[in-house]
């Protein structure tokens, strides 16, 4: 049931309003008001939904080249997950009962469809993947999932603060 939900893409969001999403679901999104600024200026495509009073209780978002998308996040505040959703970590999608995220994931697909993406990927943890498998996604065969995080690494010139030429 999804009649009081306001669902919108957008093109800009009030990075405190964010960021304040994110605190409430214990989030490891980057904590500086500069990165999430940025972050969402190189999303192709950001999804809202808010309850009528307009309080942020979901997000979605994609990143595209032209050709491959990823569904980068989707996540929904627990309490609108109905109560199948055990974990309330992160936000991450553990029950679906109002259909308000696949309605997210599946505007963030036609957005980057639309961007011309050929191919879209998407990581899921846990009940995720189920969730995943709702909206078409298969498991990738032969793909192992692998993450970088620069600033464990000083010859990436992060966590030193230099510039690469």
């Amino acid at each position: 049931m999804t009649s009081d939900i306001r669902f919108a893409v957008v093109d800009q969001i009030d990075i405190n309003d964010l960021k304040g999403f994110y605190d409430a679901q214990g989030s490891v999104i980057p904590q500086s008001i500069d990165k999430l600024s940025k972050m969402v200026d190189n999303s192709v495509c950001f999804v809202t939904a808010r309850e009528e009073d307009g309080r942020l209780i979901g997000i979605a978002r994609g990143v595209a080249d032209g050709v491959r998308g990823y569904l980068t996040e989707c996540k929904l505040d627990p309490s609108r997950q109905g109560p199948g959703a055990v974990t309330h970590i992160d936000g991450r999608i553990e029950h679906d009962q109002y259909g308000i995220a696949m309605e997210m994931a599946t505007r963030v697909i036609k957005a980057l469809a639309a961007q011309g993406c050929e191919r879209i990927d998407a990581a899921a943890y846990g009940t995720e993947v189920d969730f995943c498998e709702e909206l078409g996604f298969k498991r990738a065969s032969g793909i192992v999932p692998m993450c970088l995080n620069v600033s464990d690494h000083e010859e990436y010139g992060a966590s030193s603060g230099k510039q690469n030429s």
